[in-house]
C-alpha cells in the first residue's frame, strides 16, 4: 500500500450508536492503526428529518470511551473539513450539474403522485416498476425534453431531481476484500436520485464526493450497503476518479441467530446494545455497557470477535494485539451471532487483570451511591472477592455482609449448622478472639484451629455455624479473613447475636 491508509466511519445522527455500528468504527480503527494509517470520523446528516439532539455527542464519547478516537473529524478539524455533510452541502451541487454535463445524470420532473400511480400499475400486473433505461425515455425527464425545454421548467420553479443515468448493458465486475469478485448486470440497475429537490444531495452522491475529497482509501461498511457497491463504482467512473477498496461487514445477529440484532432486543433479552446509556426525549431509556459495569476493554475484545477471527486460540487481546493481530481477510462472510454470554466471559476475564487499587477506587465510588462509609480494609476486600465477581457490583453481591451485619440467617443453613451444642462452641471462639493481641487470619487459624484440633471436635460443627453468624448464609472467602477484616469487636457482636438466636 504506497498511498497512505484513510478509513472513515460515517454514523448518521439519529439516535446512540448500535453496536453493530460500534463494530463498524473499530474495524476501521484497527485497520488504520495496522496500516499506519489516518482514521476519520464524518456526520452523514443530510437527512435534517431524522437528525436527534446529542447524537452526535454520544457517538464521539462512545468511541473515547472504548478508547479507538478518531484522528480527524469534528473538533478536530484538518484540511479536509468540514466533517459534518450539512456543513457540506453547497458542495454538492457542482459534482451533480457536472454528472448532468457529461451526460451520466439527468433531471427527473416527475411528480411523486404519478411515480406512485406507475408503482401500483406495475404491481396489480405482477412486475415490480424501476425508473432505469428501460422506461426513462417514456418518463418526464431531461433525456425526452429538449434542453430548451429542461430549462424553461427550471426557471419555472417546478420540481425536480437530478437521477443517475445507469448503464444499459453491461456486466460490473466488483471486488470486495472480504467477499471477493463478483458480477452486476446494470441492465437490473434503477437510476438511482443523486439531488433531492430540497437542495440536499442523497446519501449516494455526498458519500461518493466526500469520500473522494477526504483521500478515502478503504471503504470499510456494513453489509446492509452491498447492493449499493455497483452504483458507487459507476459513480467514481462517471467522475473520472479512483475509486477505494471496498470491505462489507456480515452482520450482527440476534442471540438466536434469526435476524439481525435490533435496538430492541437487548432490553427484551436483557443485555445491551448500545455502549452507553440512552434517553430519550420522550423519556424512554437504554441501558449502555458502560452503565451495565462493563470495562471498555472487554466490549472492545468482544466486538473484535463478531465477525473476525485471528486463526489462532487466542481469545484474549488488547487493542494494542489487536490492532497487529486485525487482518480484513480474516473477516468472516456469514453473519455473526450475538452472545451475550460470552460478552460476560470476556468481562470477567478483563475484571481479572485491573489492578487492585482500580477496582477498588471502583468499588468505593459504588459504596457511595449506596450512602455506605466505611473504616474497613476495602483493597483486602476487593482481592478477596475479585475472583468470584464478573462485575463491580458482584464484590457487592459477594461481600455485602462486610459492611452489614446479617439480619437473618439462610433456613437451610440453619438447619445444617446451627445444632444444640453449637452456643457453647460459639462461646468458646468468643473467649479465644477476646484474647488475642494480633488478628491477623494467620494467628486466628492458628488459634481456633489449634483448639478444635486439641479438643478433637469436628471441625465442620464449627466452622459451619461460626461462618453462619458473621455472614448470613454460606458463602464468602476463608472465615478466618472475614473475621480479620471485621475486627475484633464486630466479630464478636456477631458471634454473639447467633448464640442469642439459637437460643
Amino acid at each position: 500500500m504506497s498511498q497512505k491508509v484513510r478509513v472513515r466511519f460515517a454514523p448518521s445522527p439519529t439516535g446512540p450508536l448500535h453496536i453493530g455500528g460500534v463494530r463498524t468504527a473499530l474495524f476501521n480503527y484497527l485497520f488504520a492503526k495496522k496500516h499506519g494509517g489516518d482514521f476519520l470520523l464524518r456526520i452523514e446528516d443530510t437527512d435534517q428529518n431524522r437528525y436527534v439532539e446529542g447524537a452526535e455527542a454520544y457517538i464521539i464519547e462512545a468511541l473515547n470511551w472504548l478508547n479507538i478516537p478518531y484522528d480527524e473529524g469534528p473538533g478536530k478539524e484538518k484540511d479536509c473539513g468540514p466533517y459534518r455533510q450539512s456543513e457540506r452541502k453547497d458542495l454538492y451541487k457542482q459534482y451533480a450539474d457536472a454528472l448532468i454535463e457529461s451526460g451520466n445524470a439527468y433531471y427527473a420532473f416527475d411528480t411523486a403522485e404519478k411515480l406512485d400511480s406507475h408503482r401500483k400499475d406495475h404491481e396489480e400486473k405482477g412486475k415490480t416498476f424501476i425508473y432505469n433505461w428501460h422506461n426513462r425515455l417514456k418518463l418526464k425527464n431531461s433525456l425526452t425534453f429538449s434542453s430548451e425545454e429542461t430549462q424553461q421548467k427550471i426557471a419555472n420553479g417546478e420540481e425536480y431531481v437530478i437521477r443517475f443515468k445507469s448503464p444499459e448493458d453491461e456486466t460490473l465486475y466488483l471486488n470486495d476484500i472480504i467477499r471477493g469478485g463478483m458480477q452486476v448486470e446494470t441492465s437490473v440497475l434503477d437510476d438511482k436520485v443523486l439531488f433531492k429537490s430540497d437542495g440536499m444531495p442523497t446519501y449516494h452522491l455526498a458519500n461518493i464526493v466526500d469520500d473522494h475529497l477526504m483521500e478515502i482509501t478503504h471503504v470499510i461498511r456494513g453489509e446492509e450497503w452491498l447492493p449499493s457497491l455497483a452504483l458507487h463504482i459507476l459513480l467514481y467512473r462517471a467522475f473520472g476518479w479512483h475509486a477505494p477498496q471496498f470491505a462489507h461487514l456480515p452482520l450482527i445477529l440476534k442471540p438466536t441467530g434469526n435476524g439481525k440484532l435490533s435496538k430492541r432486543d437487548g432490553d427484551k433479552m436483557g443485555f445491551p446494545v448500545f455502549p452507553l446509556q440512552w434517553k430519550t426525549a420522550e423519556g424512554d431509556e437504554f441501558s449502555g455497557y458502560r452503565e451495565d459495569g462493563y470495562l471498555p476493554e472487554a466490549v472492545v475484545n468482544m466486538l473484535a470477535f463478531l465477525g473476525w477471527n485471528p486463526g489462532t486460540e487466542q481469545e484474549i487481546f488488547s487493542l494494542q494485539e489487536l490492532v497487529a493481530a486485525f487482518e480484513l481477510e480474516r473477516v468472516h462472510k456469514a453473519g455473526a451471532k450475538f452472545d451475550p454470554e460470552k460478552t460476560k466471559w470476556f468481562q470477567h476475564q478483563y475484571l481479572q487483570e485491573v489492578d487492585d487499587a482500580r477496582l477498588s477506587e471502583e468499588f468505593k465510588k459504588f459504596l457511595i451511591d449506596r450512602s455506605i462509609s466505611t473504616a474497613l480494609d476495602v483493597p483486602l476486600i476487593v482481592s478477596l472477592l475479585k475472583e468470584r465477581a464478573t462485575f463491580v457490583s458482584d464484590i457487592w453481591e459477594e461481600g455485602s455482609f462486610f459492611f452489614e451485619a446479617p439480619k437473618t440467617y439462610d433456613a437451610k443453613a440453619v438447619e445444617k449448622a446451627f445444632k444444640p451444642e453449637t452456643p457453647e462452641l460459639l462461646q468458646k471462639v468468643v473467649s479465644l478472639l477476646n484474647s488475642s493481641e494480633d488478628f491477623s487470619a494467620e494467628n486466628l487459624s492458628e488459634k481456633v484451629k489449634g483448639w478444635i484440633t486439641s479438643e478433637n471436635i469436628g471441625f465442620g460443627k464449627v466452622m459451619m455455624p461460626l461462618r453462619l453468624a458473621l455472614v448470613g448464609e454460606m458463602k464468602g472467602p476463608e472465615v478466618f479473613d472475614i473475621l480479620s477484616i471485621l475486627g475484633k469487636e464486630e466479630s464478636i457482636s456477631r458471634i454473639e447475636k447467633a448464640i442469642d438466636f439459637i437460643g
